[in-house]
C-alpha cells in the first residue's frame, strides 16, 4: 500500500528526473529525527537495521486503529463496521479466548475467506499473546488437517464452508480444543464446534457490544506472532514463524516507497499524519491469509485508519462498482487484477478517478502492464515488488516513475533490508552488481524459522540471512531483477505451486509412469500449471481423468490446466533431472 498522495504526472515528466539517487533519497528519509529513522538492534544474536518509529507490536497496530473510532474500517456487502465496533468485538473475543484457556504462545488458527470476522479473530488471538496461524482457505480438508496438526492449534476460527471441509477430519485432531464457526448454516463436527455469533454477534451489531479492557499480557517486538504456511519442495507446507517486528516492519516499508518517489521527482514530502489526511480506501481482493493481504495491506491500513472493502470473489465489473461507490484509492495484489480492470469493455461506464495506486506482486508481470496502467489510470501510480512468506511480504517496492523506467525490475529494497547475490555453487561468494546468482536477503522482515522443521530451517536461515532460492541480479543502484526460481516452483496469480507436490499426486495415479509439472505463460495470471506425463503400458487415463485425480487431492489452483502425454520416459540430464525446458516446448503455440 502507498500513501494517498502521489507525485504529479506533470512533475514526473520533467527532464531532470530523477533529481537524486535512491541512496540519497533513503539517506534523507532515514536521517535522525525523520519518520523513517533507523537504528541497530541485536535480534537472535545478529545485528539488524530496524525502523525506529514502527509500531513495536501488532497490539500497537490495534491501538493505533482504535484512534479512529468513528471511521469505517471493514465493508462487506451491506455490513459496515467502524473501528470502534471492530475493537469491541475483538476485545470481547480475546477475553473469551482467555476463558477458554488460551495462553501466550498457544496457536490459534484462522481459516476463512475474507470477512469482517477475519481481522477480529486474528487480533483477538494477538491480544492474548497467541501465535496466530492463518491457514489457506483454498486448501482441501486433508491439507487443513495437516496445518492444524503441524501447528498444534488449540483453538480454530473457521467459516461455514471451511467447517464443511474439516468436519470429517476433526476426529484426527485431538489437540484442537475448540472450533468457533462464523456464519454456520447447520451443525457439523462434534461438541467442540461453537457458533462465533454466540460470542460476538453479527458484524452490524458489534457497535453495541460492551467495551472491555485490553488483556494483561506482556508482548514485545521479538515475541512470536504468526505462523504463515508456504508450500515446501518436499510437498509438505512449511510454517514460517514470524515475530511482531516481522509483521510491523511492512508498515514503514509501504510508506517509504511513496515518499522516495516524491524526493526523486523533486517534490516536497506530503503530510504523513493519517489524522490530517483523507481516509484511504483499499479494495482488498487478495486473501488475508496471504502475507500480502495481511502484512502488506491489512496491517498498514489498520495502523493508519484506512478502510478495507472486501469482495466475495473477484469480478471486474463488480469491482468497478465498488471503486466508484466507496471511492477506492488503491487495489491490486496480482497482475490479473490490473489487466482485467484495464481491458474490461464496461470500464468507461464507471468513475474510477479515485484510484491513485494499482500495485501487485507475487506473480510475473509483463513490462507492458506498467505502461497500460499509466495510460488508462493517469492519476494512479503503478507499483510492484518482490517478497516471500519468509520475508513477511514486501522486501522490495517499485512505484511510479521508477517502475516506468525499469518495468522488468522489482525495485530496490527498503533501507532496513540488505540484498546479496551469491554464487549458487557455494552460497558464500558475493557476486558483483549485474551478475546473476542466488538472492540472499536480511532484515527485520525475515521470519525466525520454519515451525517443526529444523533441517529446512538450517538450510534456509543462515546467520540472519535468508536463502531465497531465487536467481536474480541487482544493478548498481540497487534495483532487483528476478531472473528465475532456483526452487522448482511456479506462481499462478500469486499462489505458490511447488511442482513436486502435484507431481507426487500424479505419480500416485495407477496409470502414470512418469510425470512433471511446468509453468506455461498466462497474460493475467503470470503462469499456470501444466503437466507432462508418460503412461504405464496399458494405461488409458485422459487429461480429464488426471485433472479430476489432482482436484480430489489438492486445492483447485494446483490442478494442471493442460496435460500432455509423452510417448516414452521423460527426458533427463546426466544427473537424472527432468529437462523441464524441453517439456515446456510441448505447450508453445
Amino acid at each position: 500500500m502507498t500513501d494517498v498522495q502521489t507525485p504529479s504526472q506533470a512533475s514526473s515528466a520533467a527532464p531532470t528526473w530523477p533529481v537524486m539517487s535512491i541512496s540519497q533519497a533513503h539517506a534523507r528519509l532515514t536521517a535522525p529525527g525523520q519518520r523513517f529513522e533507523m537504528e541497530e538492534k541485536t535480534i537472535r544474536g545478529v545485528e539488524t537495521r530496524v525502523w525506529k518509529n514502527a509500531p513495536p507490536t501488532l497490539r500497537d497496530v490495534f491501538l493505533n486503529g482504535r484512534g479512529f473510532p468513528e471511521r469505517e474500517f471493514l465493508i462487506n456487502d451491506d455490513e459496515r463496521v467502524s473501528y470502534e465496533a471492530f475493537a469491541r468485538a475483538t476485545l470481547t473475543l480475546a477475553h473469551r479466548l482467555q476463558a477458554d484457556g488460551v495462553k501466550k504462545g498457544d496457536r490459534v488458527a484462522v481459516i476463512m475467506r475474507n470477512l469482517p470476522e477475519w481481522p477480529v479473530t486474528f487480533w483477538a488471538g494477538i491480544l492474548v499473546g497467541a501465535i496466530v496461524t492463518p491457514l489457506n482457505a483454498w486448501w482441501t480438508g486433508a491439507e487443513l488437517e495437516y496445518g492444524l496438526a503441524d501447528s498444534g492449534t488449540k483453538v480454530a476460527f473457521v467459516d461455514d464452508e471451511r467447517l464443511e471441509r474439516l468436519a470429517d477430519h476433526l476426529k484426527a485432531l485431538p489437540d484442537l480444543e475448540r472450533v468457533y464457526v462464523s456464519r454456520l448454516h447447520e451443525a457439523r463436527g462434534d461438541g467442540r464446534v461453537k457458533r462465533l455469533e454466540d460470542v460476538i454477534g453479527k458484524p452490524n451489531d458489534w457497535q453495541a457490544l460492551a467495551d472491555s479492557p485490553l488483556p494483561e499480557v506482556e508482548i514485545g517486538p521479538e515475541d512470536d506472532a504468526t505462523i504463515l504456511y508456504t508450500s515446501g519442495t518436499t510437498g509438505k507446507p512449511k510454517g514460517a514463524l514470524g515475530s511482531h517486528r516481522n509483521m510491523t516492519s511492512n508498515i514503514m516499508a509501504s510508506g517509504i516507497s511513496a515518499s522516495r518517489n516524491f524526493l526523486r521527482a523533486g517534490q516536497p514530502l506530503p503530510e504523513s499524519d493519517p489524522h490530517k489526511l483523507p481516509q484511504r480506501c483499499t479494495l482488498l481482493v487478495v486473501p488475508m491469509f496471504h502475507a500480502t493481504g495481511l502484512s502488506a495491506n491489512l496491517s498498514p491500513s489498520m495502523n493508519a485508519g484506512g478502510k478495507i472493502v472486501m469482495m466475495r470473489r473477484w469480478e471486474p465489473e463488480a469491482a468497478m462498482r465498488l471503486i466508484e461507490r466507496e471511492r477506492v484509492s488503491s487495489t491490486g495484489g496480482v497482475p490479473t487484477i490490473a489487466w482485467q480492470l484495464i481491458e474490461h469493455p464496461a470500464r468507461a461506464k464507471y468513475d474510477l478517478s479515485s484510484l491513485v495506486a494499482v500495485s501487485y506482486g507475487g506473480a510475473p508481470s509483463a513490462p507492458e502492464l506498467v505502461r497500460k496502467i499509466v495510460e488508462v489510470f493517469p492519476a494512479s501510480q503503478p507499483g510492484n515488488g518482490w517478497g516471500m512468506t519468509e520475508t513477511t511480504a514486501t522486501f522490495t517496492s517499485h512505484l511510479g516513475r521508477d517502475y516506468e523506467a525499469r518495468p522488468d525490475s522489482a525495485g530496490p529494497a527498503a533501507p532496513v533490508g540488505e540484498m546479496q547475490i551469491r554464487d549458487p555453487a557455494d552460497g558464500v561468494s558475493i557476486l558483483a552488481p549485474g551478475a546473476v546468482g542466488e538472492l540472499w536477503v536480511k532484515g527485520p522482515q525475515v521470519v525466525k524459522l520454519y515451525w517443526n522443521k529444523p533441517q529446512a530451517t538450517a538450510e534456509t536461515f543462515v546467520d540472519g540471512w535468508l536463502r531465497t532460492g531465487d536467481l536474480a541480479r541487482v544493478d548498481e543502484e540497487g534495483f532487483l531483477f528476478i531472473v528465475d526460481r532456483a526452487k522448482d516452483m511456479l506462481i499462478r496469480g500469486g499462489e505458490n505451486i511447488f511442482c513436486v507436490e502435484v507431481e507426487n499426486v500424479l505419480y500416485d495415479h495407477p496409470d502414470v509412469m512418469d510425470a512433471a509439472l511446468v509453468g506455461v505463460p498466462h497474460k493475467t495470471l503470470g503462469e499456470e500449471p501444466a503437466a507432462v506425463v508418460h503412461l504405464k503400458p496399458g494405461g488409458a487415463a485422459t487429461q480429464a481423468d488426471l485433472q479430476a485425480w489432482v482436484r480430489e487431492r489438492l486445492a483447485a489452483f494446483k490442478v494442471p490446466v493442460k496435460v500432455a502425454f509423452w510417448p516414452e520416459t521423460l527426458p533427463r540430464n546426466a544427473n537424472g533431472k527432468i529437462l523441464k525446458t524441453e517439456l515446456k516446448k510441448v505447450f508453445e503455440e
